[in-house]
């Protein structure tokens, strides 16, 4: 019509988009200044700064590593696809002003190749590059392209120019499409891969074809579906940060009941800032243009300030035993074991052993890595040689897929445990290798595992116990004696993390401390594993040391055993390895 605004456009998101959101993490703020800890604290500052400059999906894609705090307790971690959309409404109506004038025709065109190269791009990125196909834009912006394009076809025809069977064919596809999506889809997903073509399909079906006359466009025309959709924008925002809070402040992950009761708090907290935030500011009247940018301009101010006081502070700023509880995060950092640089790739830096002529090899992921205070304790003048891979278990010719990890870093983690095998083969003074890992990577019901030819297969017990065996075999074959060291006793909650929060919350640890029968019941196939394992090869059980009359325990005295879920802290590896005695363990001298 010739009258469209940039201005007007702008001023049309703010209204939609960041009174809502600005509530939310205004109301969030308090909550994290008083429960969360402050490694914690410090990376909700930073995502506040994210949030309010519209970068928290390239925030979250830099902090995507393996060693990072797991999203349940990211309070903003959901922002990330609101930052897309917002880069998305910066581009796209200025593709559309340039494009304009050349006609509907290029920009369907134009639209349609952004469209298949963006998911080209995501397809293969899905595999090789997750967290970033994850998170950016440009393999994100497929998804968006399929609603211009609906939105395109809804400026061109009317929907009532299709048949009733169409429609309702259509509309009961696309719906059966999202639900696919929802029971079929798990974490092993790649992800945005082929595979989101089935929900992005199905909600473009459902827009286009669910008309009033069809069985889904009824369903979805009710009153109660309709309320939900209203309230919907503000139920996605509440939602990741009650369910954040309410994790930190409990010892343990809280119980199904209860976060379903959230669920419940969140769609009325979500009605409530609908009706009397996002409501009155659409309301020209009450909120004129320039109140609007105004204030979106002093709350951004607002935030970022903030956010930059607590980043830089460490999350301790004015907080009450801030310090202290740092002091207690640090205790519990990354254990690397003998260095940062021998967790990433295979090395023989001189940084990553305590000799030039080692006797035992320490071989494995990061649950290798974390028996190395253990090891040196147990003997001083220890000669021992570090070869770890974060994540990369120490079985040859196989490794995990990781929707996370993707096919090159499995590629890589066979590679990597080829450069080991061959060291060992080649070394003149190691008599023992020590091999560690959780091993529940290769056991459970999703676990797909990668082949060095490429493939991709869901393996049971017996073969993982082969591929284990074997390596073990190859291993003694060549004179060196295999000794497995199991993974901790786990029970699927952050240990470390509980012992942190129960001094934070002046609650006894003891709390953190749990039976071993819940670790066996938690990890059966691993314990079943590695009993199979000790009929032919020794195998160290941590267990042993770390837990007494069927406890196990999160401290000891002033000591913390655990840093997280299940990896030891510096601390607790040199307890239980001193204990234990890892080295007469390990070579019975």
């Amino acid at each position: 019509a010739g009258t469209f605004s940039l201005l007007e456009f702008y001023e049309r998101r703010a209204r939609r988009i960041l009174p809502a959101l600005f509530f939310v993490m205004a109301v969030s703020i308090p909550f994290a200044w008083l429960w969360l800890l402050p490694q914690y604290m410090k990376e909700f500052s930073e995502s506040l700064v994210a949030v309010s400059t519209f970068a928290s999906n390239v925030l979250f894609w830099k902090k995507g590593n393996y060693f990072d705090t797991a999203v349940e307790l990211k309070p903003l971690i959901h922002t990330w696809s609101l930052a897309v959309e917002e880069q998305y409404y910066l581009l796209f109506p200025i593709f559309i002003i340039i494009t304009w004038r050349y006609g509907k025709r290029l920009i369907v065109g134009l639209l349609v190749l952004i469209a298949v190269l963006s998911l080209g791009a995501a397809d293969w990125g899905a595999y090789n590059h997750p967290i970033s196909t994850f998170f950016l834009l440009p393999t994100r912006g497929w998804e968006i392209a399929v609603g211009a394009l609906v939105a395109i076809y809804y400026a061109g025809r009317l929907k009532s120019n299709t048949s009733l069977y169409v429609r309702q064919s259509a509309s009961i596809l696309g719906f059966a499409l999202i639900a696919f999506s929802i029971f079929a889809f798990d974490k092993n997903t790649p992800f945005p891969s082929l595979y989101a073509l089935a929900p992005t399909a199905g909600a473009a079906l459902v827009i286009v074809f669910a008309t009033p006359q069809t069985y889904v466009g009824r369903a979805l025309g009710t009153k109660f579906a309709v309320g939900i959709g209203l309230i919907s924008y503000s139920a996605y925002l509440w939602h990741q940060p009650i369910f954040a809070f309410a994790r930190h402040r409990s010892l343990v992950e809280p119980s199904q009941f209860f976060l379903g009761g959230l669920a419940g708090a969140a769609i009325v907290f979500a009605y409530l800032s609908w009706r009397f935030v996002e409501m009155p500011f659409r309301n020209k009247d009450r909120f004129s243009r320039s109140k609007v940018f105004g204030l979106a301009a002093i709350f951004s101010t607002a935030f970022v300030g903030v956010g930059l006081i607590g980043y830089y502070t460490a999350g301790t700023f004015g907080r009450e035993n801030s310090k202290d509880l740092a002091e207690l995060e640090y205790r519990e950092r990354v254990n690397h074991g003998l260095g940062e640089t021998c967790e990433g790739s295979f090395t023989l830096s001189a940084e990553c052993r305590t000799s030039d002529s080692p006797e035992i090899l320490v071989w494995g992921d990061s649950f290798a890595m974390h028996l190395i205070q253990g090891l040196v304790e147990s003997r001083p003048g220890i000669k021992v040689i570090q070869n770890t891979v974060s994540s990369c278990g120490p079985i040859l010719d196989i490794a995990q897929k990781d929707a996370k990890l993707g096919k090159k870093w499995a590629e890589d983690c066979i590679h990597e445990n080829d450069e080991v095998y061959a060291s060992l083969k080649s070394s003149k003074t190691i008599k023992y290798v020590l091999l560690s890992s959780p091993f529940s990577q290769y056991l459970g019901d999703d676990a797909t595992i990668y082949f060095r030819d490429g493939s991709f297969l869901r393996i049971n017990a017996d073969q993982a116990y082969h591929y284990m065996i074997s390596t073990l075999d190859r291993i003694k074959a060549i004179g060196i004696e295999p000794v497995v060291f199991s993974p901790t006793p786990m029970n699927g909650k952050d240990i470390g993390l509980c012992v942190i929060k129960a001094k934070k919350f002046a609650l006894s640890s003891d709390q953190c401390d749990f039976e071993l029968s819940e670790a066996i019941s938690h990890q059966p196939r691993v314990f079943s594993l590695l009993k199979r394992v000790s009929e032919s090869y020794k195998v160290v059980w941590l267990a042993d040391g770390i837990c007494r009359d069927g406890l196990c325990k999160a401290t000891v005295g002033n000591k913390l055993i655990y840093r997280d879920g299940g990896h030891l802290s510096y601390e607790g590896s040199t307890f239980i390895g001193g204990e234990m005695g890892f080295y007469h363990l390990l070579t019975g001298n």
